[in-house]
């Protein structure tokens, strides 16, 4: 049986299934892998940022612990400085901050810092640790690296036995404190000095 004209000019019009093709699945996979890498690539960039400032920590702490360090040794050397010749009127110029280069001894602490050395207070009075603080009033004043370091020296005994043929051991705590302002971290160290005022000599033995 032939298909009349009109028949055979009819437009197909049967419905397709909707779905998604094969253009749409690509967009898709696309938009999930490019979502997917940038959660990756904020989580290293984070990891990175923390990495870093726990880096910046640790080396800004042993920057203040070096600082606080050299604090000791310059301590330890002022002692030596004091008490040696014996009896010393006062701090050596060197140390005093109104010398040139200033010293790391405030001037207005020198006078405390020279009897605390000798164990005595301004009338000859035995006395111990005479009112001066790290933190208050620091016996040294010193700048390491961009830090800011405050140190104190408190006399704590001394001995004379005739072990050690009469000599004079004179025994002190020097503790620092090394303060960072821009990162507010704080370092701080504290050593026991012994120096031995031997007759005649013109050093004491030393030990930490």
């Amino acid at each position: 049986m032939s298909m009349s004209a009109k028949e055979r000019e009819a437009p197909d019009r049967s419905v397709q299934p909707m779905g998604i093709g094969q253009d749409g699945i690509a967009l898709l996979t696309v938009m999930m892998i490019m979502l997917i890498l940038t959660v990756l690539g904020i989580a290293a960039i984070t990891t990175t940022g923390l990495e870093n400032r726990m880096a910046g920590f640790t080396r800004t702490g042993e920057e203040s612990a070096t600082a606080a360090d050299s604090c000791l040794g310059v301590g330890a050397n002022l002692i030596r400085q004091a008490l040696i010749p014996v009896n010393s009127a006062a701090i050596p110029l060197p140390f005093l901050s109104n010398a040139a280069p200033p010293g790391p001894v405030p001037l207005t602490n020198a006078v405390i810092l020279h009897d605390e050395i000798y164990g005595r207070d301004a009338s000859g009075i035995s006395t111990k640790n005479s009112g001066d603080t790290a933190a208050g009033m620091p016996n040294l004043v010193l700048a390491v690296n961009g830090l800011t370091v405050n140190g104190d020296i408190d006399y704590l005994y001394n001995e004379n036995t005739t072990a050690t043929g009469g000599a004079i051991t004179n025994t002190y705590r020097i503790s620092c404190v090394a303060t960072n302002v821009s990162s507010g971290s704080v370092s701080s160290v504290t050593a026991v000095y012994a120096c031995t005022l031997v007759a005649g000599s013109t050093e004491c033995s030393k030990k930490f």
